[in-house]
């Protein structure tokens, strides 16, 4: 899934000669502490809550006053993930979409990426989690999916997470089936360490409804 494919159209751009106090009212309209600046297609920077507050005359135009505008943005090409990445180190609520002359697209905000990712992620699908803690040198996904698969079921996606100052890392696996006792008893013959399981049909149910819950709350 790539940025280009995540753009909001319900997201407006400012506009130089527009207000720092309309500026709040869209922020505070679509639920984001920054906006972005742009003339035409040439993308000037992102305006914050905090810049206009600290604007001597909210009511005059933006492009009358001295900004320091920072200029994120990610290429309509990248991956989710890389969107991901940026907006969560920069902690920012939407990040700008640039094509490859630089010309503003639109932006990706952060309820919907985060929408994205869950789906990517197969996070809403019936199914149950596996956590397996193994040496790094140990990891085989292939191996792992051949014991899932031998037990008849399906991996909907994984992932890993690395332990700092350590040789060990967790590879957390979503699979096709609510029941996963066989399978678990089958990465223990293979001397698998289970760090945790979630795999019961009602716990399976609560998580699809604080899905479900989330997502409301997030388009609220």
């Amino acid at each position: 899934m790539l940025a280009r494919e995540l753009i909001s159209d319900e997201i407006p751009a400012l506009k130089t000669s527009d207000t720092g106090r309309k500026a709040l009212e869209l922020m505070e309209e679509y639920k984001l502490t920054e906006l972005p600046i742009v003339n035409n297609t040439d993308f000037l920077g992102l305006i914050t809550e905090n810049d206009i507050l600290d604007l001597d005359n909210p009511d005059a135009p933006i492009g009358n006053h001295q900004l320091s505008l920072e200029k994120p943005a990610v290429n309509a090409y990248e991956h989710i993930y890389e969107v991901l990445s940026k907006i969560s180190t920069l902690k920012l609520s939407l990040i700008p979409i640039l094509d490859d002359d630089n010309t503003f697209l639109g932006v990706i905000s952060l309820p919907i990426l985060i929408t994205s990712i869950c789906n990517l992620a197969a996070i809403k699908d019936l199914g149950g989690i596996l956590q397996l803690e193994l040496n790094v040198n140990d990891y085989s996904l292939s191996e792992i999916s051949s014991i899932v698969e031998s037990n008849g079921a399906k991996i909907l996606s994984s992932y890993i997470n690395t332990h700092e100052d350590s040789t060990k890392m967790d590879v957390t696996i979503k699979i096709n089936k609510t029941d996963l006792s066989p399978i678990i008893q089958t990465f223990e013959r293979y001397n698998y360490t289970i760090a945790a399981s979630f795999h019961k049909s009602e716990m399976q149910d609560e998580l699809k409804k604080r899905y479900d819950e989330f997502i409301n709350y997030l388009n609220i």
